[in-house]
């Protein structure tokens, strides 16, 4: 039960850095072309994990096996989920990207079932349609609901991707430790990205010699804690609670993506997000599992009194 407790916070301390990672990730897109910003970030954070676990002395050669995890979640979770989302992103509203990027937690729910034979409650899924309707109140409270049919398509490519990628983890966490996984991943995933890059965004690098310096800052702040860091601990959550369990908690970065962009960017709060806030909290309580818990660890203390 401490256990639980455990990854249930440290998933919460993730969005939380996921949160604060967004208005870093606006102000670096303005700065430089995004696909090779993304690859250059993720090979950044690879590295950062790579180095956290050489310390650790966790590092070591993965099986056959698990090399094929490996390279699917590369390719879902790291190229095809990026790649997408900024193509997405660049010709949808906000509003609908964040729409359906709120939809990531019902989708894994559902793969978990199909794929991993793991099947929520009913609390557990009231839990989902909670967070669902939390991320609805915050993002269509905002305004603009214009957006791009093919723009709306690639955003859901790229959960779908994310979703897909957090099956193999949970799959892989049998026998590899997920945050060896996810420095194998990200290296792996951001070199097929700055091929891509390359080719798309030729001669974007050279922007990277143009930037001010407070740019390197938030650079390796958003690479170092959003990403090394962020991937790291939550596919570690994932190996622990499961696929499901662990994506509940992403609604909650919807709120603190807003409270930073509302101290970082000035983005104004409202009404909507102050009923949003009541409503994911909720999902993530009943989704998590955690009212569960209670509830059970409340009837030994009863039956034992």
């Amino acid at each position: 039960m401490n256990n639980q407790w455990k990854i249930y916070g440290i998933l919460v301390f993730v969005m939380l850095i996921w949160g604060a990672n967004l208005p870093m990730l606006k102000y670096l897109i303005a700065e430089v072309s995004p696909v090779t910003l993304t690859a250059f970030r993720i090979f950044t954070a690879g590295v950062t994990v790579f180095l956290i676990l050489w310390k650790m002395k966790m590092i070591r050669k993965p099986s056959k096996q698990e090399w094929k995890y490996i390279a699917i979640g590369s390719l879902t979770n790291v190229v095809i989920h990026h790649y997408f989302l900024n193509i997405g992103l660049s010709v949808t509203s906000g509003t609908h990207g964040a729409l359906i990027l709120g939809t990531g937690p019902m989708l894994t729910a559902i793969a978990g079932a199909f794929i991993l034979r793991y099947f929520p409650s009913l609390i557990q899924w009231l839990g989902l349609v909670l967070g669902i309707i939390g991320v609805s109140l915050s993002v269509v409270g905002g305004g603009d609901l214009g957006g791009s049919a093919i723009g709306d398509f690639f955003v859901f490519l790229a959960i779908l991707a994310q979703v897909m990628s957090y099956m193999v983890i949970s799959k892989a966490a049998r026998t590899l430790d997920p945050r060896l996984l996810t420095a194998y991943m990200l290296v792996i995933g951001s070199f097929i990205l700055m091929i891509i890059s390359f080719i798309q965004e030729p001669g974007a690098i050279v922007q990277f010699t143009e930037v001010d310096p407070v740019f390197w800052l938030i650079f390796f702040a958003s690479a170092i804690l959003g990403t090394a860091v962020g991937h790291m601990l939550y596919n570690y959550s994932i190996g622990q609670a499961g696929a499901t369990k662990s994506a509940i908690f992403m609604n909650l970065n919807t709120i603190f993506s807003l409270v930073f962009s509302a101290i970082f960017l000035n983005e104004v709060l409202g009404w909507n997000h102050l009923a949003s806030l009541i409503f994911i909290i909720a999902g993530v309580i009943l989704g998590s599992g955690a009212a569960e818990d209670l509830w059970k660890k409340h009837k030994k203390k009863k039956a034992a009194a």
